[in-house]
């Protein structure tokens, strides 16, 4: 039986995902990623570059090796080939992001002063945590979905249930969110108060999940009537959680009840 990978290898312009936990587009990538361990997929618009097989890997578009990033990223997967359990990894570097940023109007150095956010490293892997509301796989970094799962089972033994409503995101993912609301007439400072800027967010590290109840619309500010937000406010810091955005915070963003992020101690 094939053993399905639960990292996620990320570099600044691909990742690695195991092949099964990807959903298939179309009859071919099905048998493709039925058959393979790892799928390579580009970052800034999620398209499917090739699948690794028994025999090699298997191109989804054509001269996917001339991809930028191909190189670094299957290195990655290289060490990971050689040892399994990989020390921690450093952060991917910030390269461009400061340019990308310039692109949406926003000047980076004025944010950050102004928020008092600062920029958030992704990291070069993830762990799987089981998976989202909408049967999405979660991933977090190894401490964060540790403890999540031990959280949520904590909490579903005294009959309080949560789901997650999303964990990481690139900054190419917040990016399109920015670029989406711009397209429906959103201003920026609009976006500003509910979305951290791009490289800014929490969800960037992988620490920070966003929390739901069943039955419960998602990140909407009635959370805070749930039986899960109480049991979170009583016992999450037990398990190295924190609310990031209480009323009040001096970032500006919108009270967030939903939004939850891990301090490794």
């Amino acid at each position: 039986m094939q053993v399905i990978p639960h990292q996620l290898l990320n570099s600044e312009h691909i990742e690695l995902w195991p092949a099964a936990l990807l959903r298939a587009r179309g009859s071919h990538d099905a048998r493709l990623l039925a058959r393979g361990d790892w799928l390579m997929r580009r970052k800034r618009d999620g398209r499917y570059l090739a699948v690794r097989l028994p025999q090699g890997w298997m191109p989804l578009v054509t001269r996917f090796w001339r991809e930028p990033g191909v190189d670094e990223a299957l290195g990655h997967l290289q060490r990971l080939d050689q040892l399994p359990r990989l020390p921690d990894a450093a952060p991917l570097p910030l390269h461009g992001l400061h340019e990308r940023l310039a692109a949406l109007g926003l000047d980076a150095d004025d944010y950050a002063t102004r928020s008092g956010l600062s920029l958030v490293a992704e990291p070069a892997r993830l762990q799987l945590a089981g998976f989202d509301r909408y049967r999405r796989p979660l991933w977090l970094t190894a401490g964060a979905a540790r403890q999540w799962l031990r959280m949520r089972q904590a909490a579903a033994l005294e009959g309080v249930a949560m789901d997650a409503i999303s964990g990481y995101r690139s900054h190419d993912y917040q990016l399109g969110i920015f670029e989406r609301k711009f397209a429906r007439g959103q201003a920026l400072a609009q976006i500003l108060q509910v979305n951290a800027a791009p490289g800014y967010s929490e969800h960037h590290g992988g620490d920070a999940l966003d929390i739901g109840a069943p039955g419960e619309a998602p990140a909407e500010e009635s959370f805070e009537q749930a039986p899960a937000f109480a049991w979170l406010q009583r016992h999450a810091a037990a398990f190295g959680f924190a609310m990031s955005y209480p009323r009040g915070n001096p970032h500006g963003i919108v009270y967030e009840p939903w939004h939850w992020r891990y301090h490794a101690s």
